[in-house]
């Protein structure tokens, strides 16, 4: 492996690091934010919001123009987007401040994330799996222990040590990346796909369906819960151990189902999902020990894991050949914007209606689930 290999793979996963560390870290430090600006929880939502929306055209965006620019430019651009979007937010100096440094961050975030995988197995065209492997598993461990292990540090330091991190982690990237062979201009070589070609195919819609209900779930959950529990006196280390048990639970439930989701077991998986999120909201709703609390965070991880894993092959599955890019563009813009729409409703709603909300989208999920499943049966 040459030096320009190393950085590449280095500077990719340290941008990716960082972007997943965005979803364990920023719901630990809502709380704080919400304080320190004095918000409403309408605000807050915003805070949380106005980076999954930005998110979610960014990534439409990097998918369109990374094949017809030079991918490792499209990809420092995005990097140094959400660097100075972090730095902003860390310096903010009021709430209007806050809301354009998340929403340069997220639209950065959304221009680099969909290219990472792009650039790990084109710098190891031999080896794809394996560096898929190894990027996925340290983003997840990652996850999962960063809040075990940053939140005695944001306790002394404050909440805006988190963005300064993230603005340190892509500073880190862009740097590795900018010392990697530039390369030139490339227009693309492809015909310009027929778009009109996706909305004739209604399977891959369920598919979305079924991404946007559950992902909206599980970050109403990631939002509401440290919020809640900041209400009634947890400690940001007890919470802290909460959100780390969602990314445990779903880094070790997405390892053991790397052996399943090719084979006929993906029907479990992808219809065991909406059960476990269910499950999740109505254990919370009904118990409120820490046990319970943490049995509930193990909960929707292994929900999430088992929406997430098989959600991408499926999307590729049905969409058309000649709109494999888009489509996986898309299957994340979905998992955004339903993360998007359950907050901004749910946001200020009652507990109970909250539950039954998720249980509502979970049953959605589930239908969409039980339809497109059949095309698979059948074939």
């Amino acid at each position: 492996m040459t030096l320009t290999s190393r950085r590449t793979i280095i500077s990719s996963i340290a941008a990716s690091i960082a972007f997943v560390m965005e979803l364990t870290l920023v719901p630990l430090v809502l709380p704080a934010i919400q304080t320190f600006y004095d918000l409403t929880l309408s605000h807050v939502a915003w805070v949380f919001n106005s980076y999954g929306i930005s998110v979610a055209l960014g990534v439409i965006v990097g998918g369109l123009i990374g094949d017809a620019f030079n991918i490792k430019r499209v990809f420092a651009t995005g990097v140094v987007m959400f660097a100075m979007g972090a730095a902003i937010v860390a310096y903010a100096a009021n709430f209007e401040m806050l809301i354009a440094g998340r929403v340069l961050q997220g639209f950065g975030g959304g221009i680099f994330s969909p290219l990472v995988p792009l650039l790990l197995t084109r710098t190891l065209p031999h080896r794809p799996g394996k560096i898929l492997i190894i990027w996925g598993s340290l983003t997840g461990y990652v996850a999962t222990f960063a809040p075990l292990a940053l939140s005695q540090t944001i306790m002394s330091t404050g909440w805006q040590s988190v963005f300064v991190l993230f603005a340190v982690l892509a500073g880190v990237a862009l740097v590795l990346s900018v010392k990697t062979e530039a390369g030139k201009f490339m227009p693309s070589a492809q015909k310009v796909p027929n778009l009109g070609l996706l909305f004739g195919t209604g399977d891959v819609w369920l598919v979305f369906g079924y991404i946007f209900c559950t992902y909206g779930a599980i970050t109403f959950f990631l939002f509401r819960l440290p919020l809640w529990l900041a209400d009634i006196d947890y400690s940001v280390n007890s919470i802290g151990l909460i959100l780390a048990m969602i990314w445990l639970s779903f880094s070790v439930v997405g390892t053991l189902l790397r052996n399943w989701v090719d084979s006929y077991h993906v029907r479990i998986i992808v219809l065991a999902a909406p059960f476990l999120i269910a499950a999740s909201f109505l254990v919370v709703f009904f118990y409120h020990g820490i046990g319970w609390l943490t049995l509930s965070a193990a909960l929707v991880g292994a929900g999430f894991a088992c929406s997430n894993a098989p959600s991408t092959q499926l999307v590729l599955q049905f969409a058309p050949q000649s709109l494999s890019a888009i489509c996986t563009s898309l299957d994340i813009t979905f998992a955004r914007l339903g993360g998007v729409a359950a907050v901004a409703l749910l946001a200020q709603a009652g507990f109970g209606a909250s539950v039954g909300s998720v249980v509502l989208l979970s049953f959605v999920a589930l239908i969409c689930a039980l339809i497109f499943l059949r095309k698979i049966i059948d074939n």
